[in-house]
């Protein structure tokens, strides 16, 4: 899959003269407010307006409006990719997968919920179904799970500008048990894991990723928790 395809001009140059800008969505909005959406997208600024917002205009044809939403999304769904796939290549194609989805879903888009609830959705399908559909082994070079939580027990060593070799053994050994005991949850879990504590989506935010309620959601997590807790009680 190429880099170019993420860029819609270069997947389908005429692709924009299907959107039109009388589409009503499921989330009405005041004249006044999309006068204003008009308005702000005809000057190039989308600073003010939403992400369903900037969505809607993409599905009215302003491609611009793709540029914004892959340059805030696309770092952070890279690295949430990375983390449930544990390849960067791999990482990369399937971020660049979740984009072209979003673009060739323009025009049946309804900003019935946030806009990175619907994004993260169609991240997580697409890594829980590379998971199922790859069986042989995958490795990466590092896995960033070694950050402060107070929920896990997992904590880093004490920064130190001259580390020991001792001091660098053990961490690496902290950081492949944070690894693998992280990896080795259940998929659900695994999931919701990575969307809590390095991609910040609250418990609302990942139950309609998952579309579980929100108390299942936490259920979810502290089920989670709990075990990684268990086994990483020697490194606590």
């Amino acid at each position: 899959m190429g880099t170019l395809a993420l860029y819609p001009r270069l997947i389908d140059p005429a692709a924009s003269a299907s959107g039109t800008r009388g589409v009503i969505t499921s989330v009405e909005q005041s004249d006044e407010r999309v006068a204003f959406r008009a308005a702000a997208a005809a000057r190039g600024d989308f600073s003010e307006l939403s992400d369903a917002e900037v969505m809607l205009e993409l599905r009215a044809g302003n491609l611009g409006a793709f540029d914004v939403l892959l340059a805030k999304y696309r770092r952070p769904i890279v690295s949430f990719m990375y983390r449930m796939v544990h390849n960067q290549a791999i990482a990369e194609e399937l971020a660049q997968e979740v984009f072209l989805r979003v673009y060739r879903s323009r025009e049946t888009y309804r900003a019935e919920a946030r806009f990175s609830t619907w994004l993260y959705r169609i991240a997580t399908n697409l890594g829980v179904n590379h998971a199922r559909n790859t069986k042989k082994e995958r490795s990466a070079p590092a896995v960033f799970l070694d950050e402060p939580d107070a929920e896990s027990g997992a904590t880093p060593d004490v920064a130190d500008a001259r580390p020991t070799v001792e001091a660098t053994m053990l961490r690496r050994e902290r950081l492949h048990a944070i690894r693998q005991h992280v990896l080795a949850l259940p998929e659900r879990q695994k999931t919701a894991v990575l969307m809590h504590k390095y991609e910040g989506l609250d418990y609302k935010q990942i139950g309609d990723v998952l579309k579980l309620s929100e108390s299942a959601t936490k259920s979810l997590l502290f089920r989670a928790y709990q075990t990684l807790r268990e086994k990483l009680k020697e490194f606590i």
